[in-house]
């Protein structure tokens, strides 16, 4: 059986690791890879050259949910059923939008707030609503979002990073209510949250200096030590937050 996968914040950083490590496996039909600049990233088109029609590219902004809706459109024409969704958009930064990680309560602002739930919490969410009708079928099936441990709320000891901090615990707590919902509605989808580590891309580059070398990650192990956990992921498990070594996050 082919599996059929999307992946969101796909022409960069985790996201475009996620698809790059879909493309080699051999059990692996289709890859769906959506994101703002889908149709004119570099780097999606030469996989698309490279792979052909083992490759879809779809525009996706998911804090538009009109443009959610129409992605799922776009996905239902060339895959009417997929095996798994991975939400990988996310922000931490966005020096445009004044949006940077917050050292004290003085430097919270409503703008930041909004713009980081907007992207890690709803954006989730909306990718969640207008797809799972695609992941309802009689095969096994996973939804899975990419979370933080910084959204853990038993594992904050340093504080800042509210907004950060914040919308991906509110990302957590959508994973764990949509997992108890599609328990019922859709037996098959395992729905989980997951945290990578520290990888070295963009979203995290700024903030690497404090990190143990041997700690900071090269996205493409990251997406294949997350892929191997959602390889491994039971039935019973849906609704859990895992990390790239199998380890349970505190919620």
């Amino acid at each position: 059986m082919a599996l059929n996968a999307f992946v969101t914040g796909a022409s960069r950083g985790l996201g475009l690791a996620f698809v790059r490590a879909l493309l080699r496996r051999d059990d692996v039909g289709l890859v769906l890879a959506a994101a703002r600049g889908a149709a004119t990233s570099p780097a999606l088109s030469d996989l698309a050259a490279a792979h052909g029609p083992r490759l879809g590219r779809i525009p996706l902004d998911v804090t538009d949910e009109g443009s959610v809706a129409e992605a799922a459109r776009a996905a239902a024409e060339l895959a009417p059923r997929l095996h798994l969704v991975l939400s990988a958009a996310g922000v931490l930064h966005d020096e445009a939008a004044g949006l940077r990680p917050e050292k004290r309560l003085e430097d919270v602002s409503a703008g930041s707030l909004q713009r980081a739930f907007a992207v890690n919490a709803i954006g989730p969410l909306l990718v969640a609503k207008h797809l799972w009708p695609r992941l309802r079928h009689d095969e096994r099936a996973v939804l899975a979002h990419v979370s933080a441990r910084v959204g853990s709320i038993a594992d904050n000891r340093l504080g800042g990073w509210y907004a950060y901090r914040a919308s991906k615990a509110a990302q957590n707590q959508a994973t764990r209510t949509l997992a108890l919902e599609l328990r019922r509605r859709a037996p098959n989808v395992i729905v989980v949250a997951l945290h990578p580590g520290t990888v070295d891309t963009d979203l995290s580059r700024p903030f690497q200096r404090g990190v143990d070398p041997a700690k900071l990650l090269a996205p493409e192990r990251a997406a294949e030590r997350l892929l191997a956990v959602i390889d491994s992921l039971q039935p019973d498990e849906s609704g859990t937050f895992w990390d790239g070594e199998r380890r349970a996050v505190p919620w």
